[in-house]
């Protein structure tokens, strides 16, 4: 397979992915995160599909497009590790939906990191709510 139709693939899949959660998780009051803001593309997708739901980006930086950029209020900026485990409180079992891509290319660091944003997770989500990833990690209780 190119490598043309190999990202072609793994898009497509995302965007079914994404949309199946969003059509799962309705209209339900909550908040979404997006930990990985990338180029913005997933972002401006969910709040395309949500436009009544409060997304918040978590990423190290940012370097989207503008248009496809949070406002100041719902970029969160930093290490994940440490920006994740700071919302705690914050968004304590508000969550719906996260949509996480923070992937690294390395499988070591890539199973570290979805074991700590399983456990991050945890308390944050709400009852019944659903989280796309492109890494498999465990939510204690799911």
């Amino acid at each position: 397979m190119s490598r043309l139709d190999s990202v072609i693939r793994r898009l497509k899949a995302q965007r079914s992915c994404i949309d199946a959660a969003v059509a799962i998780v309705g209209r339900r009051a909550g908040v979404v995160l997006e930990l990985g803001l990338g180029n913005g593309r997933t972002y401006d997708h969910l709040r395309e599909h949500m436009p009544d739901q409060e997304i918040f980006v978590f990423d190290r930086q940012s370097a989207a497009h503008p248009h496809s950029t949070p406002d100041v209020s719902h970029m969160i900026l930093g290490d994940l590790k440490q920006t994740l485990l700071a919302a705690q409180a914050r968004f304590h079992k508000t969550v719906v939906l996260v949509h996480s891509d923070v992937g690294t290319g390395n499988d070591a660091e890539n199973a570290m990191l979805a074991e700590f944003v399983g456990l991050a997770l945890e308390p944050m989500l709400a009852p019944g709510a659903v989280v796309v990833s492109d890494q498999a990690f465990v939510i204690p209780g799911t």
